[in-house]
């Protein structure tokens, strides 16, 4: 199963120690399961990190080398016109263009959306129940 991780999660999982740290772990030791980001991703992961989350420099450049051996580099599906937020649209898009099985997110506006096309759109703790409750 492809899961592409969000902005957020990312941010939640490299720099917090809570539910989205279990869920790249997770992510991390199932070998039936690839972790997918694409570059959008990154660029808004490196920015958060050091403008709002004021993370220092060296722990900014080691989490985008990590972030990079998922990176996708398939050029965004165009989404609606009328997606929720245009700023999340070449993220989304990335996920669908890359064949993503499950979009994870914390993002309120995005998972109010349940999916987009054919790509389910759900949260780290719903993602993580429904990955550790696939067959192994």
């Amino acid at each position: 199963m492809r899961v592409f991780l969000d902005t957020n999660v990312c941010l939640s999982a490299l720099f917090g120690h809570g539910l989205c740290a279990e869920l790249l772990d997770y992510l991390l030791i199932e070998q039936r399961l690839h972790i997918m980001v694409s570059a959008p991703v990154i660029a808004e992961f490196e920015r958060i990190a050091t403008d709002k989350f004021c993370v220092p420099h060296e722990e900014v450049v080691a989490a985008r080398v990590f972030l990079e051996d998922f990176l996708v580099s398939d050029e965004p599906v165009p989404l609606p016109d009328d997606f929720p937020d245009p700023d999340d649209a070449p993220i989304v898009g990335a996920a669908v263009a890359a064949g993503a099985d499950l979009f994870v997110t914390g993002d309120q506006a995005l998972l109010a959306l349940g999916k987009i096309e054919e790509l389910p759109i759900r949260s780290p703790r719903d993602a993580y129940l429904l990955l550790r409750a696939l067959p192994h």
